[in-house]
């Protein structure tokens, strides 16, 4: 039997017969996008893909630091965990289709979770916004693209130096070389293999603009299957990386020096009968359906940027001349605009979001994206002219900006009527606490931060765990 074929508890309890070894692994991604997760016995495990086991709710109650959000209760709103609940254990869920084997564990099945309420879960916040968009008639396919930078260093090196000079993998710029990945060829087979094996192979593995810096897409799949791989990427990429004396920082910008790590996400959709919806009829011909889209996206990714650029690294990277976006523009086959439309053969045609830098959530990122999509959608909301030439230069209304800090996206997000439609108050709110605590406790070591710079609190707090 399969692992990736297994569908329910008597399919898993099945597997694990015939599986060597008496433990399986368990992860569930929190609220900043780190897989978190243990080590179980089989027959615990067994137990609990029947009815579920307990999972310290702290994973949601706490930053990427570990360091415990001190939340005040505010009137009309109900706080998901923290000292005054005790920290219970939250029920989860285990996923069984989500099941892989870990090549390097000699196999160790690994599983995904989710929590069973779903309130503050991001994998159950993407799984409302799919709900939503198919009860218009819609299904959706997603692919990622993700940039990372690679070094010569290791946890223990990065933090002695206090992450300054630090070593790249490889020097010099040499996008799309054919002599970097010849030379490091090992590694890269490593990358792939890896990937095949975890079942979520690349479409493509090529260096890109910068010292030791990758870009991989992963292969189209249905869109909470792809955020799953792209959640599974980022954590075994870094684990791949560790296990050859290097490191993989997901960060959004690591140096001013270089442009930033995009996470791009690659959107179409399909109807009931698993038909292209942003299939042209004709060449060039852009359906009513992806304008709305486009429209939709235009409309309400702003308000919504807090989920698909979470930290407070991630605005270094959404300035002029650096490939990334900085207004919410789109055109066609155009990559200095927010949303690319892709056209081609109906199979193909679709939208590329390159708002997301690699260190967002895929999970939220993606929700954003066909939430954003949806309601324009259901509005009929009709995007301006497309861009033709460089978006750097174009005018746009404030309504139409990038954010230009963690903080006001908070806000933004916290007001959203929109956000409170697709992902409910419980969520909303429990996000936007957790993204001031972030941004608050930048501003508290603000003073000792140098100028103009991608300051070591960022560095510190980013560069190994996003």
């Amino acid at each position: 039997m399969n692992i990736r074929e297994l569908k329910n508890a008597n399919d898993v309890k099945a597997y694990l017969d015939t599986a060597h070894g008496q433990y399986v692994k368990v992860g569930i991604t929190d609220i900043d996008g780190v897989l978190r997760g243990k080590y179980m016995h089989r027959d615990k495990f067994l137990k609990a893909t029947e009815s579920g086991f307990g999972f310290c709710d702290v994973i949601f109650g706490w930053d990427s630091d570990d360091e415990l959000y001190e939340f005040k209760q505010k009137k009309g709103r109900n706080l998901f965990t923290g000292w005054h609940t005790g920290y219970p254990d939250a029920k989860v869920r285990i996923i069984p289709e989500s099941g892989r084997n870990i090549p390097f564990e000699e196999n160790t099945p690994l599983f995904l979770a989710e929590l069973l309420s779903g309130e503050v879960c991001p994998r159950s916040t993407l799984k409302k916004v799919l709900n939503r968009l198919e009860s218009l008639g819609y299904k959706s396919k997603s692919a990622f693209e993700y940039e990372f930078f690679l070094f010569k260093e290791t946890p223990d090196s990065i933090r002695h130096k206090k992450y300054r000079n630090l070593n790249n993998f490889t020097p010099g710029m040499f996008g799309y070389s054919v002599l970097r990945n010849s030379v490091h060829s090992d590694l890269y087979h490593q990358i792939l293999d890896m990937c095949t094996a975890m079942d979520m192979p690349l479409e493509g593995l090529h260096t890109e603009t910068g010292p030791g810096v990758l870009e991989a897409a992963i292969m189209v799949d249905e869109s909470l299957i792809s955020a799953d791989k792209a959640s599974l990427f980022k954590t075994f990429m870094k684990v791949v990386a560790q296990r050859n004396a290097l490191m993989a920082n997901f960060m959004a910008k690591w140096s001013e020096l270089y442009p930033g790590q995009s996470g791009h996400m690659h959107i179409s959709l399909l109807d009931l009968d698993e038909q292209p919806v942003f299939a042209s009829k004709e060449d060039n011909d852009i359906p009513d359906q992806m304008l709305f889209f486009i429209g939709g996206l235009q409309r309400y990714m702003r308000e919504l940027s807090v989920m698909y650029a979470p930290t407070v690294n991630s605005y270094n990277r959404l300035c002029p001349g650096a490939w990334a976006p900085i207004n919410m523009t789109w055109g066609v086959e155009n990559r200095t605009t927010a949303f690319r439309a892709i056209l081609g053969s109906p199979s193909s045609q679709r939208i590329e979001n390159r708002l997301g830098g690699a260190d967002a959530n895929p999970y939220l990122a993606l929700a954003a994206t066909l939430g954003a999509g949806l309601l324009g959608i259901e509005e009929k909301i009709n995007p301006s002219k497309p861009i033709k030439g460089g978006a750097y230069d174009i005018r746009v209304p404030k309504e139409q900006q990038v954010p230009s800090n963690l903080g006001e996206s908070a806000e933004l997000f916290s007001n959203s009527e929109a956000a409170r439609s697709l992902f409910g108050d419980i969520f909303v709110d429990h996000f936007v606490d957790t993204r001031l605590w972030e941004y608050n406790e930048y501003k508290k070591e603000r003073k000792f931060l140098e100028v103009d710079k991608i300051s070591t609190w960022e560095l510190s707090r980013y560069f190994e765990i996003i």
